[in-house]
């Protein structure tokens, strides 16, 4: 069994559609293992996002990502990493078909209600940065 970690990010928490999406990862079969709430500091923000921490956007991403509280989770099920990023589409909420998660609730680029990791060397890396061993339950 693989696992995975999201971010039930700013917009998802805001627009209440944090219920709709759990729903469509529990109806893929896939376990939820860990999950609370936090809010995201900037000193992990940079840690999460270094890959783009240096671009002149990134300054939007971190203040996006902060505006509120977050729901994080891992989860696990099969080839759950790809399945994930299968059901939320695109990155780009405009361009991502009705019936996957981005097309019926994200509104854009960077309001794309979840960020799942999109590999299983990160998913392990963006667990770790984010949980205690123990507050995973696999």
């Amino acid at each position: 069994m693989q696992k995975t970690f999201v971010i039930f990010k700013p917009d998802c928490m805001e627009q209440r559609h944090v219920g709709n999406v759990l729903a469509r990862f529990e109806a893929a079969g896939f376990s939820v293992i860990g999950c609370k709430m936090t809010r995201l500091s900037p000193a992990v923000l940079r840690e999460h996002y270094a890959h783009v921490a240096s671009k002149p956007f990134y300054p939007e991403i971190e203040q996006f990502m902060s505006s509120r509280p977050v729901i994080i989770m891992a989860l696990q099920g099969d080839n759950i990493v790809q399945k994930v990023r299968d059901l939320l589409g695109p990155t780009d909420s405009r361009k991502a078909a009705k019936g996957t998660i981005r097309g019926d609730f994200g509104t854009e680029m960077m309001k794309n209600v979840v960020h799942a990791s999109d590999s299983d060397e990160n998913a392990k890396a963006e667990l770790a940065r984010f949980f205690r061993p123990d507050e995973i339950f696999a």
